[in-house]
């Protein structure tokens, strides 16, 4: 999806850039995303990753969590998802997970590499190239009992 011609669109990233550019005067760092609903509800967030101490804390995450909490739901089913750069895996698992129609971006991979984010370690493990780390299935005691006291709550809640 390009925004080339949309201006609503074109706006949305931009405002994911200016995010990145305002959250760098912070002190954080270089990552801005927004998150517009179906019904045009706008959501915005910056990387928080050092100013939180959480390495998950990435600025489409941010943006997902204050989606999703604002609207008081995990599903953002009819959204898109702007971004200043290309998502990581965790991030495009994120919008997976929250069910995003679309993410748009505006820088890549490789400028954030050039820009010294180590993002390229990550998509060669996922692209198998170079696993960066050790993923193993190994035995356990009763690997199934979550999935079974899941399946015998019927308070349970889909997703």
């Amino acid at each position: 999806m390009s925004v080339s011609g949309d201006p609503a669109a074109s706006a949305h990233l931009n405002h994911a850039i200016a995010l990145a550019v305002e959250n760098v005067a912070g002190g954080g760092g270089p990552f801005g995303a927004v998150i517009v609903t179906g019904d045009g509800r706008v959501f915005g967030g910056a990387n928080r990753v050092t100013a939180d101490n959480d390495p998950t804390a990435h600025a489409e995450v941010v943006a997902i969590r204050h989606a999703c909490a604002e609207l008081g739901t995990f599903d953002l089913t009819g959204s898109t998802l702007y971004a200043s750069c290309e998502p990581c895996p965790l991030c495009v698992a994120a919008s997976l997970w929250a069910h995003v129609d679309a993410v748009v971006y505006a820088a890549d991979r490789h400028d954030a590499d050039r820009a010294g984010f180590d993002d390229k370690r990550f998509y060669d493990h996922f692209d198998g190239i170079a696993p960066a780390i050790t993923i193993t299935l190994s035995a356990a005691d009763e690997p199934l009992a979550p999935f079974a006291a899941w399946a015998d709550n019927p308070a349970r809640t889909e997703y």
